[in-house]
Parts: C-alpha cells; sequence; structure tokens
C-alpha cells in the first residue's frame, strides 16, 4: 500500500509539540490516534477532554521499538516478551502491571498498563524523535469517543476541525489494517492465563502458537480496556446487522416505507440509496470498514445496513466493531417500517 513519504520536518516538530503536552494526530496500521505525553497527566487529560471520554476507561501506550518493558510495567511474564519478539511492532497491545513511575492517567486508574509498539513508519519515526526514543505516547483513536475510529488523516480534521483541539496531524495515507488492535490481558497469568480483551487482526489462535496458550474470554474481574464497552465504534445513523437473505427484502420494504437506506455489502444487490462494497476476505473487509461507515453517515440515510459478515474466528474482528457499532439497535428495521422513533 502506498504510503506518503516520510517528513522528517513535520515528524520532529510533532514530537517537539508532544514533549510541551500538546495533542498530536498520528497513523499508525491499525486506526489513527491521538496522542499525548503517556507521563504528562496534564497532556492525557487534554485526550480525556478533547475526546469526551470517560476518566475510568484506559488508554493505550505506544512505545518505540525496542522499548524497555520494564521502565512501563512490573512482573512482566515470559510471556510478554515472547509475544513482543513475534507481534512487535504490530497491531498487539499487552495489559502488564503498571510500574510505579507511570502515572495512572493512561490505565484509568487501574495499576495495569496497556502497551503496544505500531509498525506503521511514521508512528515509529515519531515515537523515536520523541524523548529520545524512551517515551511513550498515550493515543487512543483520534475520534470523539464511541464514534467510527479514523482511518485517514482527513478524518481526523473531519472529527476535530480546525478548532485548535489538536495541535498536529500526520498523515500517513490510510490505515493497512483498519480496525484497533488485538488486546491480550497477560496481568493475570497465574490465576486466569491470557486473557483476550479485544479481538483484532491478530488471532487468539496467532497468541497460543507463540505462548503455547490459548487467550481465555473475558471475565468480571478483568481489566478495563480500550474499546470494549457495547455501544462503540458508530456513526451518527442508526446500524443494523441483517443475514445476506434478508437484505433484499428489507432494502424493498424500506423503500416503500420512504425510508433510505445506506447499505455496506460484500454481495451485489440491486437499487440502493446509497452503498459502500467491500471486499470479501476478512482482512479487506476490516482495512475499508470504518471509511464505509463514514461515508455511509454523510449519505442522508436513516439507516445504514451491514450485510452480515461470516461468523467463523478470522471475521472475529470485525464482528465484534460491527456488533458494538450497532449495540441498541435492535428493532431499528421494525420501528422505521412503522414509523416509531429511534433512539
Amino acid at each position: 500500500m502506498t504510503q506518503p513519504a516520510l517528513d522528517l520536518a513535520a515528524i520532529d516538530a510533532a514530537a517537539r509539540l508532544l514533549e510541551q503536552g500538546r495533542l498530536v494526530a498520528l497513523p499508525t496500521e491499525t486506526v489513527y490516534g491521538l496522542g499525548a505525553d503517556a507521563e504528562n497527566p496534564d497532556a492525557v487529560a487534554r485526550i480525556y477532554q478533547a475526546k469526551g471520554r470517560p476518566q475510568d476507561h484506559p488508554v493505550i501506550v505506544h512505545v518505540a521499538p525496542g522499548a524497555d518493558l520494564g521502565y512501563w510495567a512490573t512482573d512482566i511474564p515470559a510471556e510478554a516478551q515472547q509475544l513482543a519478539a513475534a507481534f512487535w511492532p504490530g497491531p498487539l497491545t499487552m495489559i502488564l502491571k503498571r510500574a510505579p513511575n507511570i502515572p495512572d492517567a493512561v490505565s484509568g486508574g487501574q495499576d495495569t498498563v496497556g502497551l503496544r509498539c505500531p509498525s506503521h513508519p511514521v508512528a515509529i519515526a515519531l515515537l523515536q524523535a520523541f524523548k529520545g526514543g524512551r517515551g511513550g505516547v498515550a493515543a487512543p483513536s483520534a475520534n470523539k469517543f464511541g464514534h467510527v475510529s479514523p482511518t485517514t488523516a482527513r478524518h481526523v480534521i473531519d472529527e476535530f476541525g480546525a478548532d485548535g483541539t489538536v495541535d498536529a496531524v500526520l498523515d500517513g495515507g490510510q490505515s493497512a489494517v483498519g480496525i484497533e488492535s488485538t488486546i491480550v490481558d497477560l496481568s493475570r497469568l497465574a490465576t486466569h492465563g491470557p486473557v483476550l480483551l479485544r479481538p483484532g487482526h491478530i488471532s487468539a489462535e496467532a497468541i497460543a502458537a507463540v505462548i503455547d496458550s490459548l487467550p481465555a474470554a473475558p471475565d468480571a474481574a478483568a481489566p478495563r480496556a480500550s474499546g470494549t464497552l457495547e455501544s462503540h465504534y458508530a456513526p451518527h445513523t442508526p446500524v443494523a446487522m441483517q443475514a445476506s437473505a434478508e437484505i433484499a427484502d428489507t432494502l424493498a420494504r424500506l423503500k416503500n416505507a420512504g425510508k433510505n437506506v445506506a447499505l455496506i455489502h460484500y454481495t451485489d444487490f440491486p437499487d440502493v440509496f446509497a452503498e459502500s462494497q467491500l471486499p470479501t476476505s476478512p482482512e479487506g473487509f476490516a482495512h475499508a470498514l470504518y471509511a464505509a461507515l463514514r461515508a455511509m453517515d454523510t449519505a442522508g440515510a436513516d439507516l445504514i445496513l451491514v450485510e452480515a459478515p461470516p461468523q467463523d474466528d478470522a471475521w472475529l474482528g470485525v464482528n465484534d466493531r460491527l456488533r458494538r457499532a450497532a449495540h441498541g439497535s435492535t428493532g431499528i428495521v421494525h420501528g422505521l417500517l412503522n414509523h416509531e422513533p429511534f433512539s
């Protein structure tokens, strides 16, 4: 995938802004992040304020290749080193016990910290320029809390405008992966083993192949983690998912009821008000999903209808994001057909 050439002057200027406690939007291979100095509680607080993010919802700390995990975390298990060697730089976040010197601003008040080394060349260059490569950048997705994550610099600008909330936006082209990182909890290995808190591009099976232990599903005592609330990744237009066999009938009925439907799909459907047809592979679908949700959100539709992807493990990350985007919209198709208000 073609990416803009590294603008080293812009990257260096962005690193200086971070060191001053300012906010910088940066590209990663997953989505664009809204970054601040992870060791500056006031700077991290600006992220929460800009996003409208709940104070108890932790953020992920991004570190440069070769970073000293022992600076950020304590009680680091061998499994963490093994996963870092296998998947960093890359779309894997590990939850570890937070070191005493790291402020709890990044952890939502918990005793854990989420760490990731991104693989995007712009992100790596920024992390290496920031504090001589020894700093960490707290960077949740660069959007208002709960909204669709951005996968281009344009999405970030559309989200925050030019009101000065974000001091710089680094353009790294469209994010290659397109959905957020896999999050695995390694902070309770002795009692719970590894736990998959958020699925993503790196599967539980891929993790198990490295550490010889399949991550379990989240339990009630699992640490809070980014992007795991029931309602998340949602456009302003209501979202519903349906199986392929149901969609043609739904489109016809809603059209007869005077409703406009924006369709996100991977098989062919005729006569659609607005549509975005995505690749049939899970990787291609994930790469294009958020851009499609954003585009369909501006189409003036009453509903964004998504053709439900397959339910096998390869689609777990995509289905997780779509389920959260459509959370609370049960019955929306029935409501539109019967002219009932949706909230």
